[in-house]
């Protein structure tokens, strides 16, 4: 074992993990402004955004990009300024560094040369949501965004399906509908709380099931950031629930097959109809009669 006395002088740099708000500007901790002023350089996700954060605060510190697209580059002058000595405070957009937002690779650079990573606590989206919702918040499971494709995201969700504690994803407001069908598809119906715009002006808390979500989603209005808060599975030992097709009609239902699985009309009816314990001729009809 290693040991990291966070407060005992070196001739190196420290690597400081500083939250910053996820909309209220009211939760930047004194600690955390002190910090930020008294590091050498501030590494920043987005520099454009943290110059304004930095501005109200009064915050003189140069800044430095630090994002997933530069991170091994500048990740590596960053450890060598930490090296020589500087401190140097890391910050994303909103919120926690490396919780879905880039952080992770240099703090492992940081810790396997030896320097002193001290994170500073603060806001942090996913647990703001979860003591809010009324929803079990022990244990829970944070897995941030789910993948963007549609077969990805599906086999995501039947990984998550057993889990028993709470689950915690953020979602896009543009992909949230498409979310929710995949995940009461798969999961079938639970207790949910979409949470949006945390902190800010226009937060809300929407509760209720995941069927009535997917409805909601389809008539009202989506837009601000989502922090979804689910209840887990209350037999993970167990597959019994709902069916994962329970929101979708006939049609969809062998479209689905049509789709995901590449089955002909034919192959997707039969399976369908196996699905639901109906006749083919129902199945049929309701595809290629009802559904014109």
């Amino acid at each position: 074992m290693h040991s990291q006395k966070s407060n005992e002088f070196t001739d190196q740099g420290t690597l400081y993990l500083i939250p910053t708000p996820i909309g209220n500007l009211e939760d930047m901790t004194f600690r955390a402004i002190r910090l930020m002023k008294e590091a050498d350089l501030i590494a920043a996700e987005d520099t454009r955004n943290t110059k304004k954060l930095c501005t109200h605060f009064d915050i003189p510190t140069p800044l430095a990009s630090y994002h997933e697209h530069n991170k091994e580059t500048s990740g590596r002058q960053l450890v060598e300024r930490l090296l020589k000595g500087d401190n140097i405070a890391l910050v994303s957009d909103a919120g926690m560094p490396c919780i879905s937002d880039p952080g992770y690779e240099i703090v492992q650079a940081a810790i396997e040369a030896d320097i002193a990573v001290i994170p500073v606590p603060g806001p942090n989206a996913a647990l703001t949501a979860l003591i809010a919702s009324g929803i079990n918040p022990q244990p829970f499971y944070f897995y941030g965004f789910l993948p963007r494709g549609k077969k990805e995201r599906k086999a995501e969700l039947e990984k998550l399906k057993r889990q028993d504690g709470a689950i915690l994803l953020y979602e896009a407001p543009h992909r949230l509908k498409d979310t929710l069908k995949d995940m009461a598809a798969v999961w079938g119906d639970r207790e949910i709380v979409l949470c949006r715009e945390l902190t800010k002006k226009f937060e809300e808390f929407l509760r209720g099931t995941l069927f009535s979500a997917v409805e909601w989603a389809e008539k009202g209005e989506i837009r601000g950031e989502f922090c979804i808060v689910i209840e887990g599975s209350s037999d993970p030992n167990s597959g019994e629930g709902p069916p994962w097709w329970g929101l979708l009609g006939l049609k969809e239902h062998v479209e689905h097959y049509i789709v995901n699985e590449s089955l002909t009309s034919k192959e997707a009816i039969k399976r369908t109809a196996n699905d639901r314990q109906l006749p083919k001729r129902k199945v049929y009809e309701a595809y290629h009669i009802q559904g014109k």
